[in-house]
């Protein structure tokens, strides 16, 4: 990735809270527990997801900076919106939680030199990852979520006319 393309991804990063503040401002507070169907998370669940993923990529991208080659670990997402029980979390505050771990990264990425991006973590799942795979990973990852929120938000109005 040459530093124009890491600086327009970086921004795209930085984004994503408002993006996903412009996403489900078009859905309606009362379908946000609706599930599409069994093993399927509802839009509620997405939310929560988003700030638990967010807490490991605040740890990952500083692992990467700090500890570069460190081993990070993964987590089972399944047993994580079933076990914590997402259903019973404050989207409100996963948001929040969110958004100010997105800006403490964001502000961080925007100040680090050129040669910190090559820096690398070992993911269990993902092998060797540079801190600008991280950063793509991220971000897509936050695309990935409001697409299926799009989907849940659809299969909810079909089901409700």
């Amino acid at each position: 990735m040459n530093d124009l393309e890491r600086k327009q991804k970086i921004e795209e990063f930085g984004n994503a809270y408002y993006l996903l503040c412009d996403t489900i401002r078009d859905f309606p507070r009362e379908m946000w527990d609706y599930r599409p169907d069994q093993g399927q998370w509802s839009i509620h669940e997405i939310l929560v997801h988003l700030a638990d993923s967010e807490v490991s990529g605040y740890v990952r991208y500083r692992k990467a900076i700090a500890e570069p080659g460190s081993a990070v670990i993964a987590y089972d997402q399944e047993a994580w919106v079933n076990e914590l029980n997402y259903r019973s979390h404050n989207a409100n505050d996963a948001m929040e939680l969110f958004r100010w771990l997105r800006v403490m990264s964001y502000s961080l990425l925007r100040t680090l030199p050129e040669g910190a991006f090559q820096n690398t973590i070992n993911h269990p799942e993902h092998g060797i990852m540079t801190l600008d795979d991280l950063i793509v990973s991220y971000v897509t990852h936050v695309k990935k979520h409001l697409e299926q929120m799009g989907r849940v938000y659809e299969n909810w109005r079909n089901r409700i006319k």
